[in-house]
């Protein structure tokens, strides 16, 4: 044993670092078919954590609110009951086709209430031509008329808070259909009323048609 001993004491420098860079070498290998075999579970895992993360920062976003849908109104019967709307507007608000009636409906906050107002326009049925537009604020739980425009043809929209009617302006041997040009008047509600803030004109383009074409220049 002493012979053996000393026979390995004999070889002890090299065979130890050849026995240590063995043992690296098959450490090496062993550790890169592990990681080769770990990889691919790992490339597999990192899939559902990947999924979790994902799913946990959409679980974090909140939502964005719905928004508010307003109440509808009959509006027909609204303007019907409106003493305020006179007899001509009235007479025109007859069924087109069927129980359509020629009305068009907007609903939003112009006068600052808990509830949307509703903006109602009574058109013709032939041509479509505005012939009233009102304005109806929530109150007691009913709706009051507070504000109105009967000189045909005219329109009402809700832009931004503010109340838009425009008024189709016409010259002499206009058709219906063919206005010289608008008044856009902007309104805003102030003290329990809408007042004016600010009108513009458009005058409209002609047809090209209706003017002659110069000659070319020969």
């Amino acid at each position: 044993m002493r012979g053996l001993t000393g026979e390995g004491s004999a070889r002890t420098p090299g065979s130890i670092q050849a026995v240590s860079t063995a043992l690296a070498v098959l450490a090496a290998l062993a550790l890169s078919v592990s990681a080769c075999g770990a990889g691919g579970t790992g490339a597999r895992d990192e899939g559902p954590a990947h999924s979790d993360s994902v799913a946990g920062a959409a679980a974090a976003t909140p939502s964005a609110a719905p928004s508010k849908t307003p109440d509808t109104v009959d509006a027909v019967r609204l303007v019907k009951d409106d003493p305020k709307v006179s007899p001509e507007v009235k007479r025109e608000l007859k069924p087109c086709v069927a129980d359509e009636y020629p009305v068009d409906v907007s609903y939003g906050n112009l006068t600052g209430g808990s509830d949307d107002d509703v903006v109602v326009n009574v058109l013709t049925c032939g041509d479509a031509v505005g012939v009233g537009s009102y304005v109806y604020r929530e109150q007691d739980g009913s709706y009051k008329n507070v504000f109105k425009a009967e000189e045909t043809p005219v329109y009402a929209e809700i832009d931004r808070g503010d109340l838009v009617v425009t008024k189709q302006v016409y010259e002499k041997g206009d058709p219906v259909s063919s206005p010289s040009g608008e008044n856009v008047i902007t309104y805003r509600w102030t003290s329990g009323r809408f007042d004016e803030e600010y009108r513009t004109h458009n005058d409209y383009g002609k047809v090209g048609g209706d003017t002659p074409s110069p000659e070319p220049a020969s």
